[in-house]
């Protein structure tokens, strides 16, 4: 299986790229909704990352339909929603499978290849994989785990 820098992802342009860019760096993914109980977390999602962005962490959104239909507008809406209501300026891609016969390589990778949970398909929105500055998948966090719980993973990863 590819490293996970190498998967190839949709911006919110519609570009296609990797992860090469945040190669070095540790990433936390995140499926997001905007319709969903956990949408708040996007504020503690974005203090995350501007507290960490300078020591090399990043938070990369991938915004998901998935789950009772919690995110049924464009990327440009889903974007400026993000942007408007919770500040979010961390990178936000394509909207994104992440179960079932369409699900992306992206989150297959990150499925099969999580220590915890392994091969079990992601259970909901705000569901988060943190990956090491060398791209391995180091925990898996279920929705209801709030981004503030995270701090000490991250630090102990950016030392």
């Amino acid at each position: 299986m590819k490293n996970i820098f190498e998967i190839k992802v949709e911006k919110n342009t519609g570009e296609i790229t990797t992860l090469e860019e945040h190669k070095g760096k540790v990433i936390l993914i995140v499926n997001t909704a905007s319709k969903c109980g956990y949408t708040p977390q996007l504020t503690g999602l974005q203090k995350l990352y501007e507290d960490y962005k300078e020591s090399g962490f990043v938070v990369l959104g991938f915004p998901c339909n998935q789950f009772l239909r919690q995110d049924p507008d464009t990327i440009e809406e889903i974007t400026q929603f993000c942007k408007v209501n919770y500040g979010v300026s961390f990178p936000i891609y394509a909207k994104t499978h992440v179960k079932g016969r369409k699900q992306s390589d992206l989150y297959k990778f990150l499925v099969n290849n999580s220590r915890n949970r392994k091969g079990r398909k992601v259970k909901w929105n705000f569901e988060k994989f943190l990956i090491n500055k060398e791209g391995k998948i180091v925990n898996r966090f279920l929705p209801k785990v709030e981004p503030e719980k995270l701090t000490k993973d991250i630090t102990a990863l950016l030392k």
